[in-house]
């Protein structure tokens, strides 16, 4: 009986266990090469790795694709490692002749009598009843796969880098699993409950978001390949440098190809150059230097490892001093974020650093919010770019030693050389003199072939704008960074709007202006001036290209686009419809933007064109005004920006009446245009569509018909009815709108007291009925003819991209000539 027993238990395990099952017992060698466990269709592999090109003595035990590691057993071994499938279940990664472990499955003891890799590259242990004990699946490194499912119990680790799913789908990336420098969530829109959310990562390369509550799948990240056709893997990894990225690999071909990243900026990862490292990018990578020569590196064979003082703070307690670092930010995230800032000037931010013995460092921003971020002493990650809106503080042992320039550097290293003093003078008075005649030379042919190039001294005498100027890009660079020019993403009346990732990985958008033939001087004259207006609500300027007749603006990119794709869509699909919050968070952020126009600038600026295709919104739905400031740039005539009849061309529905009357144009035409926006942000409504649902009547008149028989809610967008609304807030704004839009521009409030009524600290009135100033208007523009000695217009493109243009009232309104057209998406 005992002896059937036993050959009945052969023919099971005999009939049960295929060539690919690893038998307990068995042993993989770091020192042999040979010694593998694969996949039945051989496409993935269990074996030793060597991973690190720096120490050929360094081995891991991974599941590999293509050479590929997708999962690895603990950390590094020796070639004496070993990977044992112990007779107890438990597998068991060992160093050296000691056989110490390094890592374990910890299944010993649980009924494990098999384990197996199956075609998914998924390493399972099962026991007798052949149920999954323990399996890589649910025990991840560093990578997810096709056919893995990550929950919010799975964490990828890299190093001090780790990443995880929340319980409201949104993907995170922590450092020292504290700072949260990277959170990328689903829209609030979106308005789900998630019970228990899952990602998977698609063969096709998607990767989605799943739960029980979801009918199908959410698309939350698509690969730059998606849906390529051939034998890929596309898998997502947590990368050494703390960015989370999707990759490609033909199988067969031992290459991988990046078609994704979380941060496009890899500055951005905190600590990513180590303790009191400063980021930075040379021609095309970035690269991690010291903030000073105050500073040393702790590891001069790596520069990742972070700064050291030369001399501590300890040491010199009465001789502390700030060094600054222009164009610079300690990078800030949560949960650091909300006892770290305040309001403050630059001098301020320096000064509470220095006396605050807490503080070690401080960032002040110039982009128009006047904030301060004070850093701690524990850690201190720095970004230092020509674009950054920041100047930035640090508590060293006095006197400050700025590194040194390009220029230092070279004559440093030409004075350790032992070249005699003779060949030097030689070489510098040939030098000179062979820029001298080259500059002469150039100098004659300029004169000699183009009336146009009068003098190339306007290249040198313009260095007085450097201190706050913008970037200055040469058309090589721009032509680089928008790969020729062949991403478009707009056209205006003004030049057509591209795409560009600048040197340091940031996303910008481009203008190539047309017609614009003033001279250098002023030209840069005036970018400078746009330059200027910084404000958390406006569209900034990076930087600007002038070289011959090449003229081109570069700006922040707005992720999101333009405010009417969200209220006019027809398709209102997931992540494009913008709730009550969001669209009271536009209304407000676009009237400080006007505010800081009309009332905060040295000169009043008078925009002439508010409407939705003119605000933008970036990746948080932070509303920007755009469209400002290239009105004095405009080529007086280049006909193209004007009608054969007219000086200007406005966008229907927004201009004011004084448009019409030939009345002087003043920060009041804003107002009524904003009041306009204002009812179609509340109503998701053009003003100037009549339909049934309106009575065949233009939307103001009828939304203040409704407004005065008591009936609010039918003035608020349908498309709200199902979310939560702030009827307090939606009354208000509806008040607002309709003061705004009185014909009389004496009655309208200025752009300062409608924040406060928007806000809630000012009492708001019983509006007056408007008039429809517009109502007998038709076609996508208005043509109006201007005799005003006040006024001097320049026309638009067509509809929707029209141009705005300024007018000078002395008597009336203070303002400037500007006008900027952006198509930016």
């Amino acid at each position: 009986m005992k002896l059937i027993f036993i050959i009945f238990t052969i023919i099971i395990t005999t009939t049960t266990t295929k060539a690919a099952d690893i038998l307990p017992g068995s042993t993989l060698l770091a020192s042999n090469p040979n010694s593998k466990w694969s996949s039945p269709n051989n496409t993935f592999t269990l074996s030793f790795l060597q991973l690190d090109p720096t120490n050929q003595n360094t081995y891991f035990a991974a599941i590999s694709y293509n050479n590929i590691p997708i999962w690895k057993a603990g950390g590094s071994v020796d070639s004496s490692g070993a990977l044992r499938f112990l007779p107890n279940g438990n597998l068991q990664l060992t160093n050296g002749t000691s056989n110490d472990v390094v890592w374990s499955s910890r299944t010993a003891n649980l009924g494990v009598s098999l384990a197996f890799l199956d075609d998914n590259g998924n390493l399972v242990l099962k026991n007798g009843t052949f149920l999954n004990i323990w399996s890589s699946f649910d025990n991840p490194t560093d990578t997810i796969v096709p056919a893995q499912s990550f929950n919010i119990n799975h964490v990828l680790t890299s190093g001090d880098y780790s990443f995880r799913l929340g319980n409201n789908g949104n993907l995170s990336l922590l450092w020292n699993d504290s700072i949260v420098y990277y959170n990328s969530g689903l829209n609030s829109s979106a308005n789900v409950n998630l019970s228990s959310p899952s990602l998977r990562m698609q063969p096709i390369g998607i990767l989605s978001l799943n739960d029980p509550s979801l009918s199908s799948p959410l698309n939350v990240v698509y690969s730059s390949d998606y849906a390529d056709e051939g034998n890929i893997l596309r898998f997502l990894k947590l990368d050494a440098d703390g960015n989370l990225r999707i990759y490609s690999s033909t199988q067969g071909s031992g290459t991988q190809n990046v078609r994704w990243a979380a941060l496009t900026d890899q500055c951005q990862v905190f600590g990513y150059c180590g303790n009191f490292g400063v980021c930075s990018y040379n021609e095309t990578d970035p690269a991690c230097g010291c903030p000073s020569q105050n500073f040393e590196f702790n590891d001069p064979n790596d520069s990742r490892k972070g700064c050291k003082r030369k001399v501590d703070l300890s040491n010199c307690p009465s001789n502390a001093t700030m060094l600054q670092l222009d164009n610079a930010k300690f990078l800030t995230y949560p949960p650091e974020l909300s006892d770290q800032i305040f309001s403050a000037g630059i001098s301020a931010c320096r000064f509470n650093c220095l006396v605050n013995d807490a503080c070690v460092a401080s960032t002040s921003l110039a982009d128009g919010t006047g904030m301060c971020y004070i850093k701690q002493p524990s850690f201190v990650s720095g970004y230092q770019a020509p674009t950054l809106p920041s100047t930035s503080f640090l508590k060293i042992c006095g006197p400050s030693m700025p590194n040194p320039t390009a220029v230092s550097e070279t004559v440093e290293k030409k004075n350790k050389g032992k070249v005699p003093g003779w060949v030097v003078a030689l070489v510098v008075v040939a030098s000179l003199l062979g820029l001298i005649l080259l500059e002469g030379c150039l100098w004659w042919w300029c004169f000699r072939n183009s009336s146009k190039f009068a003098s190339l001294s306007s290249q040198y005498a313009l260095f007085e704008y450097a201190s706050g100027a913008p970037v200055q890009f040469t058309y090589k660079e721009l032509q680089r960074a928008t790969k020729g020019f062949k991403e478009k993403l707009g056209a205006g009346g003004f030049g057509a709007v591209y795409r560009a990732v600048l040197a340091n990985r940031s996303v910008a958008a481009v203008k190539q202006l047309e017609g614009i033939e003033q001279g250098e001087k002023q030209f840069r004259m005036e970018v400078a001036t746009i330059s200027s207006t910084h404000h958390l609500n406006l569209v900034r300027l990076i930087g600007f290209c002038s070289e011959g007749r090449h003229r081109l603006l570069v700006y922040e990119f707005m992720k999101n686009g333009s405010l009417d794709k969200f209220l006019f869509a027809e398709d209102h699909s997931l992540g494009k419809l913008l709730n009550w919050e969001q669209r009271y968070s536009i209304v407000l952020g676009t009237a400080r933007g006007i505010t800081y126009l009309h009332e905060e600038c040295r000169d009043c600026i008078v925009h002439c064109d508010i409407k939705p295709e003119n605000i933008l919104l970036d990746e948080n739905y932070t509303a920007k005004v755009s469209d400002f400031g290239l009105a004095k740039l405009v080529n007086p005539k280049d006909h193209r920006h004007r009608t054969l009849t007219s000086h200007v061309r406005g966008t229907r529905g927004y201009l004011a009446p004084e448009w019409l009357a030939n009345l002087p144009i003043t920060s009041k035409s804003d107002v009524y245009s904003y009041g306009m926006v204002l009812l179609e942000i509340v109503s998701g409504k053009r003003n100037f569509e009549v339909s049934e649902e309106t009575n065949r009547k233009k939307c103001s008149l009828w939304a203040y018909e409704e407004f005065e028989r008591g009936n609010t809610e039918a003035i608020i967008d349908k498309k709200l009815s199902n979310q939560e609304m702030n009827m307090e807030q939606a009354i208000r704004a509806i008040r607002v709108s309709f003061w705004c839009i009185q014909e009389q521009p004496s009655q309208r409030p200025t752009m300062g007291k409608v924040v406060q009524m928007l806000e809630g600290v000012m009492e708001i009135d019983r509006p007056p009925a408007p008039r429809a100033t517009e109502g007998s208007l038709a076609g996508t523009s208005l043509n109006a003819s201007s005799t005003s000695a006040l006024s001097t217009f320049a026309a638009s493109a067509p509809a929707p991209s029209s141009s705005s243009s300024f007018q000078t009232a002395k008597n009336v309104d203070r303002q400037s000539s500007s006008l900027f057209r952006s198509e930016i998406e």
